[in-house]
């Protein structure tokens, strides 16, 4: 062998020994869903890799339960502690049945946050809400009291009984309900955000309650699942169906009148801003602490309460006036 082809070999040698490390400092960090499926969080996928290309250094590994189940969630987690990922950040069916495997992923070394629906305080480092709690409670009912000049009868249509989020945003939404006169929230039941099952619950509030003037779903899948069910009733603009959705899913039902209004924030910012806490924390570029902020990219920083928690951005209004604007992105 020449001398030449020597110290090539030897330079090629070099540079793969160099690249191994540099490979091997890829962050790999995990978005666990509440279920595989869901256009909301397919979207919130769209943002992580937004974050990722941003980033240069990140894998993201989608991934969720195929039913929103606890179980199914623990299961997934289990399985990433065993890939030995750097950050799992989670949207939680269940606050405190996902803390114990948690735990065990934050022992490893590995950062977890929970973002969207969160995880009780000793199973992550921090919780980003979408919007403020009192904001999307606030939020909800003025949305359904904005078409009920006169007040009537509402009806809330939650996710899972035991959803972090819906069962928060139905306790802010409680507290604020006497600043509109004359509405009256008859019943909340639950779909455990299965369009069929959502359907069939609201069937049943048109039935039980037939002054009902409106369905509050904090879902985006009850949200269609009632839509619809108002329509095949008969009663769109009759009752107006309304809460949190997705303006691609509710574009239609913006036209025919079964919902007047609703509200989310982009999903697309709400991945992103958890993939950006993700790695700031997994990479030591920031701490998660009480009065404490860390930084999320494009959407700025998040500062954190006594819980760890923070906010990411208001509620937005879609209706038809705006949802064209929006239909097609998300």
């Amino acid at each position: 062998m020449s001398i030449l082809k020597k110290l090539l070999v030897s330079a090629s040698v070099a540079a793969a020994l160099i690249a191994s490390p540099a490979a091997a400092d890829e962050k790999r960090i995990a978005i666990v869903v509440k279920a595989l499926g869901i256009g909301f969080f397919e979207a919130a996928a769209k943002g992580a890799e937004e974050a990722a290309a941003e980033l240069g250094d990140v894998e993201i590994i989608y991934t969720g339960p195929t039913d929103t189940t606890a179980e199914g969630q623990i299961e997934v987690i289990n399985s990433l502690i065993a890939q030995k990922v750097d950050a799992i950040a989670v949207s939680a069916n269940d606050q405190d049945a996902l803390v114990p495997a948690l735990k065990k992923a934050m022992d490893r070394g590995i950062t977890v946050i929970s973002w969207d629906s969160g995880v009780a305080p000793e199973g992550r480092q921090m919780h980003l809400n979408p919007s403020s709690n009192p904001l999307i409670g606030n939020m909800i009912i003025k949305l359904a009291a904005d078409h009920l000049p006169d007040g009537g009868d509402v009806a809330v249509l939650s996710a899972s009984a035991t959803a972090t989020n819906q069962n928060t945003w139905i306790e802010e939404m409680n507290k604020v309900k006497g600043n509109y006169p004359n509405i009256n929230v008859v019943a909340t039941v639950y779909g455990d955000d299965l369009a069929d099952k959502s359907y069939r619950e609201a069937q049943g509030l048109m039935k039980t309650y037939p002054d009902l003037k409106a369905i509050i779903a904090p879902t985006s899948v009850g949200i269609v699942a009632a839509a619809q069910a108002v329509t095949d009733e008969g009663k769109a603009g009759e009752v107006n169906v309304t809460g949190l959705g997705l303006p691609s899913e509710m574009a239609g039902h913006v036209a025919s009148g079964a919902s007047k209004s609703f509200a989310i924030w982009n999903p697309i910012d709400l991945g992103y801003a958890a993939t950006m806490i993700a790695y700031n924390l997994a990479t030591d570029q920031a701490e998660a602490k009480p009065g404490g902020s860390i930084p999320m990219g494009r959407m700025g920083e998040v500062v954190l309460d006594e819980t760890n928690a923070g906010a990411m951005a208001d509620p937005f209004v879609y209706d038809s006036s705006n949802i064209d604007d929006f239909k097609d992105i998300f």
